[in-house]
């Protein structure tokens, strides 16, 4: 259970199906809509942002090196090269946004190489390169960590907002994607449950629960509102917790959308309704999305905690609604793959690796 974007398309258009299908039970509104994965082809409407990388250049004894040669290596495959100033700083603007690699040398000093994320819009300061004296085959490497990638890759994903103001936080654009760490994975979640977008669209859904008397139990006027949009945004919560943090932590998988982007029309539509029940687990395997399919399952149970008594119902419309959850989840990952790239601002530059 992704909490995406998607997720409110599919939310608003289901949120009177209990009561259409004779059901009126505490159905749990499908909080999960996946995201959309990263490079895009031709005519997505892709957009590719730029920041500017900064670094200096020392040799072991933390003097400047003037006129060391930096080479930038990207995915967008042009390699770019600058010299370093007097005070053995460099710059390269104008760079798009995504995984990028620095080899730097100097004549009488060891080869050094870096390694790191650059995000749209962003002015990244390299760590401080310090080249020791020795052979020519000497190389000093300095690379980000995996948990230092996952977190440059979180921020730019926390601020995806389709047309600028729907969060769209479980996606990533990258086809290989470092895997999140445990805080990282609630952290995502927290920042998704109290994001001002998302408390409009819980508030927007029982307003349409509301005007279809759907939940009867909860009445009307003020406090029926107010009791539908708390049931609304608690299955938001205990959807995007459960199936967003808890199960992906303990699963050890990544409960983020990767968008596909190229491929047949075809291969990217049955990829995304797969993307559904089979998901990237930490280990970079694909395995089956226990988290998202017992995260809708536990919406559905745990809602019956909190509904009017008499809008609650047994274990099989509750199995019922995770099942439909399920189905949301799919459609919403078809909506992300082929619609909501094209509205979402700020999107990195593809990167390599995509299939």
């Amino acid at each position: 259970m992704r909490m995406g974007c998607g997720w409110c398309v599919i939310s608003l258009l289901l949120a009177g199906v209990a009561s259409a299908m004779g059901q009126g039970g505490a159905a749990a509104v499908p909080v999960g809509l996946a995201g959309a994965q990263r490079a895009g082809e031709g005519g997505t409407g892709q957009v590719t942002a730029s920041g500017v990388i900064r670094g200096m250049v020392t040799d072991s004894e933390e003097g400047v090196v003037a006129g060391a040669q930096v080479t930038l290596s990207g995915a967008v495959g042009v390699d770019r090269q600058t010299t370093t100033d007097h005070d053995g700083r460099f710059e390269f603007p104008g760079t798009p946004a995504g995984a990028f690699r620095l080899t730097i040398s100097a004549d009488g000093l060891a080869k050094g190489r870096a390694a790191g994320v650059l995000h749209g819009g962003e002015e990244l300061e390299m760590p401080r390169v310090a080249l020791p004296v020795g052979s020519t085959t000497t190389e000093v490497q300095v690379f980000a960590s995996v948990h230092e990638v996952a977190e440059a890759e979180m921020k730019a994903e926390e601020k995806q907002k389709v047309i600028g103001f729907i969060p769209n936080f479980y996606v990533t654009y990258n086809w290989h994607p470092a895997p999140l760490t445990s805080k990282q994975k609630f952290e995502l979640a927290w920042r998704s449950m109290v994001d001002p977008g998302n408390l409009v669209l819980n508030a927007a859904i029982a307003g349409v629960e509301q005007g279809q008397n759907d939940f009867p139990g909860s009445g009307q006027g003020g406090k029926g509102y107010a009791k539908r949009f708390g049931a609304a945004y608690g299955d938001f919560v205990v959807g995007g917790m459960v199936g967003g943090a808890i199960l992906p932590s303990v699963l050890h998988q990544d409960p983020r959308y990767i968008y596909k982007g190229t491929g047949t029309i075809r291969s990217r539509a049955l990829y995304a309704l797969a993307a559904a029940v089979i998901c990237r687990g930490d280990n970079g395997r694909w395995q089956p999305n226990y988290s998202s399919v017992l995260g809708d399952l536990a919406a559905g149970g745990i809602s019956n905690l909190y509904y009017p008594k008499s809008d609650r119902n047994g274990v099989g419309l509750t199995i019922g609604n995770g099942l439909l959850g399920t189905a949301a989840d799919a459609v919403s990952n078809v909506v992300q793959e082929f619609v909501v790239r094209r509205f979402t601002p700020h999107l990195p530059a593809a990167s390599s690796g995509n299939p």
